[in-house]
């Protein structure tokens, strides 16, 4: 499975915004803030910085998600009133605190953390089973920093990747299953994880980062719940 994203930098956006269950725009939001969170910002896309790409970013009229693209977009105004390679560093030093440390990280990104009982670490059954799912889905993933599989970044990635397959068809992946992985594995714990990246990075870029992934996370799983089918 390739980490890496591609974006139109020239209008900002990442895909449509037709107030319909847009599979195009939920799998390139979840490998954006995926790979967000996997490589620091002076690694990977600075896009995040562009209050352009905020005010064209998809779902911005869904009310789950505007107080955390509010946020989002106030951040990168303030960053582009910065020096731009310090505002870079800056979100880079950010990272590294909250999901590298050292000594450890602030907010461990590992879903073992907080759902195995006396889990330190990120190594465990959740590993396990984000394992076998890459396995199945004949997935590779390119782990240059040997990041647990439970990684949250990679659990996105996952489900950008079957938000995909339900886009193109042919049946390997249905939208059930992407909202019962959903449901299972990033949605699970995603707030207590929000919780920990606030507590120690309230204003922070990650926090409202987050924060949105997971308000888009029930808000999809919501669309997709049978009762919203009737």
């Amino acid at each position: 499975m390739e980490r890496g994203y591609e974006t139109d930098a020239g209008t900002g956006g990442v895909g449509r915004n037709d107030g319909a269950m847009d599979w195009e725009a939920f799998a390139d939001v979840y490998a954006f803030v995926g790979n967000s969170l996997l490589t620091p910002m002076t690694r990977t896309s600075d896009v995040g910085l562009s209050p352009s790409f905020w005010s064209a970013f998809p779902f911005a009229e869904w009310p789950e998600a505007q107080d955390a693209l509010k946020r989002l977009a106030a951040f990168a105004k303030a960053a582009s009133a910065k020096d731009h390679a310090q505002a870079v560093q800056d979100c880079s030093v950010e990272f590294t605190r909250l999901f590298v440390g050292p000594p450890k990280p602030a907010a461990p990104p590992w879903e073992t953390f907080y759902r195995a009982d006396g889990v330190t670490a990120g190594f465990g059954q959740a590993t396990f089973a984000m394992r076998q799912r890459l396995r199945d889905a004949g997935l590779e993933l390119r782990n240059e920093n040997n990041q647990y599989e439970d990684h949250m970044g990679i659990e996105l990635l996952y489900l950008s990747w079957m938000c995909r397959q339900v886009l193109e068809g042919g049946g390997s992946v249905q939208a059930s299953d992407a909202r019962s992985f959903a449901l299972a594995h990033p949605l699970a714990w995603i707030g207590r994880f929000r919780d920990a990246v606030g507590k120690a990075s309230p204003d922070g870029y990650f926090h409202a980062l987050v924060d949105l992934a997971s308000c888009l996370l029930e808000a999809q799983v919501s669309r997709l719940s049978p009762k919203a089918e009737m």
